[in-house]
Formats: C-alpha cells, structure tokens, sequence
C-alpha cells in the first residue's frame, strides 16, 4: 500500500469513527430529518467493503449517509395502517453508475448495473436494522450509487446513496451495509 491509498483508507476511517461518534450522540448526519432539536428520526448510512478478483481486499468504510426517500416514508405510514405494506422486503440491494445527486424524491437508481441482490437483514441493536449483501461483477464498471429496495426489480427505494466511483472489473464484487437507526423520545 503506498501512501496515498493510506491517507485515503485513514481519512474514511476517522471519517466513519466520527459519524458513528455523532450518531451515538443523536445527532443528525446532513441532509436528515430531525425532531426540530437536532435528534435524528430516522439516519442511513452505507457502508462498501471491495473484493477484487485477485483475492484483496478493499474497507471503504461509510462511503454515505443519505437518502432515505418520500416513498420510503409513505410506504411506514401506509404500513402502519394496512397489513398489506410488510416491513421485511426491504432487503434488496442495487448499484449503479448514475451520477446525480440523491433526493429525498429518488424513485429509482439513476443507472442500474446487473441484478439486485437479496440482502441477509439483522436487528443490530432495539433501534438499528442492517441489510448486507454482495454484490458481483462480469463486467468494468465505475460503481457511483446504490439503492435499497423492497423487491427484486421495481418496488419501492428505501434509500439511494451517492458516492466517488468504486471502479470494478469481471470478478470484483462489493459487500455493501446499509444500516438504518431510529431515534425515540423527544
């Protein structure tokens, strides 16, 4: 590794320390939804671990903390009155090469690359949900966006996350963590 790739993996860490320091405190990381005094609703974050075909291994850390979606929104309180909106099937990760930048109105990714992928979802703490999946490439890509879905082509985008360009080749694959945490009280 030379010095450049340190610096970068060292500022993403201290990166990723800090933001789970001020979510720890109930703060809210940019562009989220709060209770008027700074205490989170709801935050995501994205997490991308790089596997390259040659067997080395890649920590980004948290490479986002946006966009929980309108869709996503609306979906919780159409679940809350209605049996027929299930929780569980956000569980569905996409990534894509699409470059704009994420909006709470997201419906779709910009550009979607190959198939989704069915995340294995945990209960982290009382508060906190987790989808993990892996994702595989047989082809280059500058990978620049991801999406959480609540089904495997369509459905609704629980959030879509921005990011510089994870550049993949045939064989490369990305573990993404979408973690979702949710603050009671007021």
């Amino acid at each position: 590794m030379n010095f450049r790739e340190w610096w970068r993996l060292w500022r993403q860490q201290k990166a990723s320390r800090k933001l789970a320091r001020l979510m720890a405190e109930g703060k809210v990381p940019r562009g989220r939804t709060d209770m008027g005094d700074g205490t989170a609703l709801v935050a995501g974050t994205l997490e991308a671990v790089v596997r390259r075909a040659d067997g080395s291994v890649e920590d980004l850390g948290v490479v986002s903390t946006k966009c929980i979606t309108d869709a996503f929104v609306a979906y919780v309180v159409d679940a809350m009155q209605s049996s027929s909106f299930p929780m569980d099937v956000f569980k569905w990760h996409a990534c894509g090469t699409g470059t704009a930048a994420e909006a709470a109105s997201d419906t779709t990714l910009g550009a979607e690359v190959g198939s989704r992928v069915s995340g294995t979802q945990t209960e982290v703490a009382s508060n906190v949900y987790q989808s993990v999946a892996t994702i595989s490439f047989s082809g280059s890509y500058a990978i620049t966006e991801h999406g959480l879905f609540s089904a495997s082509s369509g459905g609704t985008l629980a959030d879509r996350s921005v990011f510089p360009a994870i550049n993949v080749a045939n064989g490369d694959s990305i573990q993404f963590t979408f973690t979702m945490t949710f603050a009671s009280g007021g």
